[in-house]
């Protein structure tokens, strides 16, 4: 638990007068200063308990007998990164992501825990705050923004409003998540607007998503509060909203790339950095191992020639100006949590130390800081509550000989729109077609204990394996089944039912790749490195029989997202989005 600057005021200030003596004094240091723009050589940095007491050029009065004293030896020092918006429910727990990201540089999440309150409810996201604590990084949470998609189809948990008030009173709740569905603000939806006013009522920050709006919309938005965005995936949509008085977080994760086209527009139109900051939005576990976290977006934005202590501050100031959090974070000075890093390459940083609340966490490459494994509730590893599977479940019945079917038709892993084929029947069954690429595919809601499910056709998707199945979808959190027979198809259900969750590839009868995910079917509760490995598998085993996409992961992760065009498939049955109506699998 960090103690709070009001309490730490007499130390600090007996410390900066030599009245009392430091912890710890890191010296000769080249300080990257984010308040002034500079490098300040042989620069002294003194420590007492978590926070920074004195930063000048000489902190000899503040060694005392026990005072820790490292000569950096004219190696650079700065504040440590964060990552303003990650959603840190996927794939690991807290505690092995924050070995990660703490190699990186990265000493504070803004957590976003969206999937997990669709999967868990309120109780869920109590338990994930609780994941979160006493960990040697600092996680900050929000309440979930978009919880329902659209209520006429989604069947996600979500937070009551008096949940969201109780919820807030958490010392690292922050405020609201992304408010996705920007069309519930601009159309002023009831139950949205009261959130966002309890938010603001408690002056709470709001997170904002606005893929798609602009001018009257846009405007209509940032009136209601919601001051950030991270999907702007170029100059002329950062430029608008930063004119709007927004902050931007520019995307660098696994879902979108979008550094290399805002970064250098910015700078050729020499535009205020003030209100930028880098994101993440989501990491997984391939690609913090091969590029890193926020420390990728610092080193690729000073290869495309943004200053390196600009790109420094972006990634640390700039998101505790936002967060309303200066105080405590974000810079080297007096009164601040002593969050340093340490490195020796300012065109290519990579921490060689890591300090949170000036402990050394990492060294090296190696963490440094112990991570207590924390005990997980079993009622939480259960929450896959379907009957087990026969073929029947995924039988479409006809009593024509052909059938014209309304298929879902993917354009990339993420996009789709919708087609139509015909396809053969057999003893009064809707066939699938390897010949058409036209596979089988399903929903079940697996976590409200109902037999609610709908089937469907998929088509494009192009492997040569029997079935594909997640319990893992944005944010609806369905059983998704993608197949080419039922018989394999029924044996991927099942196998996901057995792990409580999970992605598997089954192909003849057996089981190419497991991924297990046990915590809400959206966690793995194993090791960084078994996770990585499995998921590497689940990928590669796709991929490698014919996949006609690079990341296969990502379509049942998205089939159920309402907020995307054009057609999706939840456990109610598929999905027309534009049109807010149904469609019949085959008509």
């Amino acid at each position: 638990m960090t103690i709070s600057l009001t309490k730490s005021i007499s130390s600090l200030n007996s410390v900066a007068m030599g009245e009392k003596k430091a912890d710890l004094i890191l010296k000769n240091c080249s300080l990257v200063s984010v308040y002034t723009g500079e490098i300040i050589p042989k620069s002294q940095i003194s420590i007492i308990g978590e926070r920074i007491a004195y930063v000048g050029p000489d902190a000899s009065h503040t060694i005392g007998p026990k005072t820790a004293v490292i000569d950096v030896k004219e190696k650079y020092v700065c504040p440590g990164f964060a990552d303003p918006h990650v959603h840190i429910d996927q794939f690991v727990l807290p505690s092995e992501l924050a070995k990660k990201s703490l190699l990186c540089g990265v000493t504070s999440l803004f957590s976003d825990p969206i999937d997990i309150v669709s999967a868990g409810g309120y109780k869920g996201f109590q338990e994930f705050l609780k994941l979160g604590e006493n960990l040697p990084i600092r996680i900050f949470q929000v309440v979930p923004g978009g919880l329902p998609v659209d209520r006429k189809f989604s069947h996600s948990k979500t937070l009551t409003l008096a949940q969201e008030k109780s919820a807030i009173k958490h010392s690292s709740v922050l405020g609201l998540g992304e408010v996705f569905s920007w069309t519930k603000v601009t159309m002023r939806d009831p139950k949205t607007m009261k959130t966002i006013s309890t938010m603001l009522d408690n002056g709470c920050i709001i997170n904002g998503h606005t893929a798609g709006a602009s001018e009257k919309k846009l405007n209509a938005y940032v009136s209601s509060g919601i001051l950030s965005c991270h999907e702007p995936t170029n100059y002329d949509q950062v430029l608008e909203r930063l004119r709007l008085g927004m902050w931007i977080m520019i995307r660098e994760g696994s879902i979108r790339r979008d550094l290399k086209e805002i970064i250098p527009k910015v700078l050729s139109n020499k535009i205020n950095l003030s209100r930028l900051m880098f994101c993440s939005d989501g990491l997984d576990p391939l690609d913090i191992t091969k590029y890193g976290h926020i420390d990728y977006c610092v080193n690729q934005s000073i290869k495309l020639g943004l200053n390196p202590v600009k790109a420094i501050t972006m990634a640390s100031r700039n998101c505790f100006d936002y967060y309303h959090m200066g105080k405590d974070l974000g810079g080297i000075a007096p009164g601040k949590l002593a969050d340093v890093l340490i490195f020796d390459d300012l065109k290519s940083i990579k921490p060689s130390k890591v300090f949170v609340g000036g402990k050394l966490v990492a060294s090296n490459g190696s963490i440094v800081a112990p991570v207590k494994k924390k005990t997980i509730p079993s009622w939480i590893k259960n929450t896959v509550k379907v009957k087990k599977f026969s073929e029947k479940d995924f039988e479409i019945k006809s009593k024509k000989n052909k059938v014209t079917a309304n298929t879902i038709s993917m354009q990339t892993e993420i996009i789709t729109k919708l087609g139509t084929t015909e396809l053969d029947v057999s003893d009064g069954k809707v066939l699938s077609s390897v010949d058409k690429d036209v596979w089988k595919v399903s929903a079940f809601d697996r976590t409200n204990g109902v037999k609610k499910k709908a089937l469907g056709f998929l088509e494009n998707f192009g492997a040569d394996i029997g079935a594909f199945a997640s319990t893992w979808s944005f944010h609806e959190n369905d059983l998704i089944v993608i197949g080419s027979n039922d018989k394999d198809m029924t044996i991927a259900a099942n196998t996901l039912r057995k792990h409580q969750g999970g992605l598997v590839v089954i192909k003849s009868g057996k089981i190419k790749a497991l991924l297990p995910l046990q915590l809400a079917g959206i966690i793995s509760t194993d090791p960084f490195s078994k996770v990585s490995s499995n998921f590497e598998q689940i990928n590669n085993s796709i991929v490698d029989s014919g996949c006609k996409f690079s990341k296969p992961h990502l379509i049942p992760l998205f089939l159920p997202f309402l907020a995307l065009p054009s057609v999706r498939i939840l456990a109610g049955g598929i999905v027309d989005v534009k049109k807010r109506s149904y469609i019949n699998p085959i008509n």
